[in-house]
């Protein structure tokens, strides 16, 4: 796909603000898994994590998404953690992105993990996108905390978009939004390869799987790659793929493009972070 119409962003918030809430919705609206499939949290898959209802482990999604004016788009979400415990692991999210979504609960306002995580985003460059969530509750002040979100980066209260996560309401002026204001990627598709190590696994068949953001070029079955200062040794890319609720195999990711690779890795530190 044209990096036209691809939009790398990631979510942040404080903790409890419904970020992870949000990332449902959007990936239920765009239809990347069936409402039957649906669970709460669906990008939170460490056991702690849907035990303690925080993010910790970086999770990315592929969305295929038509909007309004007909064209399709690709939107890759790239969850981050919303705990003050796991500043590392949102930096690395944001390195993979050209935009945020700011949630900010329209009950609590500005909290503290919200500036930690929103001037993270900000010194790398990202596309701010504002929003207030759970506008449905009892409590919620969505005026009072628009105004605190203008103080704080200067955005126009028009700009500023109202959700509810939980109910839904919103999201497809979210989507519109990420679509309108988040800038597509710039990659060099003719240049050497170069890609972006934001997360990796370990597979006991398969080895280390990181996740990657193709910076420039192409990656394919059978592609040489090293990875940098970490080591020299030369590896052959046995398979890339979309993140989609799972692995999606390609023949290719493209520069612009998130995915993952194999390449018989031993060990994960040979694919460094």
């Amino acid at each position: 796909m044209s990096q036209s119409r691809i939009r790398n962003f990631c979510i942040v918030a404080h903790i409890d603000h419904g970020k992870s809430t949000l990332a449902d919705r959007l990936i239920e609206a765009t239809g990347a898994v069936e409402k039957r499939q649906m669970r709460e949290q669906l990008l939170d898959t460490m056991d702690l994590e849907r035990e303690r209802g925080i993010t910790i482990k970086l999770n990315a999604v592929r969305m295929s998404y038509t909007a309004r004016d007909g064209v399709e788009y690709e939107l890759n979400l790239i969850d981050t953690p919303g705990h003050v415990d796991f500043t590392y692991e949102v930096s690395r999210s944001l390195a993979a992105c050209e935009g945020a979504i700011l949630v900010v609960d329209a009950s609590q306002g500005v909290q503290a993990q919200t500036l930690s995580n929103l001037f993270l985003a900000l010194d790398a460059g990202l596309e701010i996108i504002p929003v207030l969530n759970k506008i449905d509750l009892p409590g919620a002040e969505p005026e009072r905390r628009a105004q605190e979100i203008m103080d704080l980066i200067g955005a126009r209260r028009e700009e500023i978009l109202a959700v509810s996560a939980k109910e839904g309401t919103g999201v497809p002026e979210l989507l519109e939004a990420v679509v309108a204001r988040v800038p597509p990627p710039r990659g060099k598709e003719d240049a050497p390869l170069r890609a972006l190590i934001f997360d990796s696994y370990y597979d006991r068949y398969r080895g280390a799987i990181p996740s990657i953001r193709v910076v420039d070029g192409v990656v394919r079955e059978g592609t040489e790659i090293t990875f940098g200062s970490h080591t020299d040794d030369v590896y052959h890319v046995d398979e890339v793929g979309y993140l989609q609720l799972g692995q999606r195999p390609a023949e290719q990711l493209e520069a612009g493009e998130v995915g993952y690779l194999v390449a018989s890795l031993r060990d994960v530190r040979d694919a460094r972070v």
